[in-house]
């Protein structure tokens, strides 16, 4: 048998709130696309910052992965915040 595949993200099970998570979006490599992701992540954070980002082409260099660490308060936060990414137009992917 696989394994189930949980495409809303992580479950609430295994998260004991407050705690530093990584999220990441992946999508082509444009103008102002890093900027973007953190703009909608900042957004839900209440005025906290994005404890740490990193960001890596990929080796043919025409997409890009951003990474941010938040201090996560809540499932709903989460929620929220790859809802936001999801319907961004330039977003192909979140993790």
């Amino acid at each position: 048998m696989g394994m189930a595949n949980d495409a809303d993200g992580p479950s609430p099970e295994l998260l004991d709130f407050p705690c530093q998570f990584q999220i990441k979006a992946m999508g082509r490599k444009v103008d102002g696309f890093q900027q973007r992701v953190s703009e909608i992540v900042l957004r839900h954070l209440n005025d906290a910052p994005i404890l740490d980002k990193s960001i890596r082409e990929s080796s043919s260099s025409r997409y890009v992965s951003v990474s941010c660490t938040i201090q996560a308060t809540s499932r709903e936060q989460l929620d929220a915040i790859y809802m936001d990414l999801n319907s961004e137009q330039d977003v192909l992917m979140t993790l």
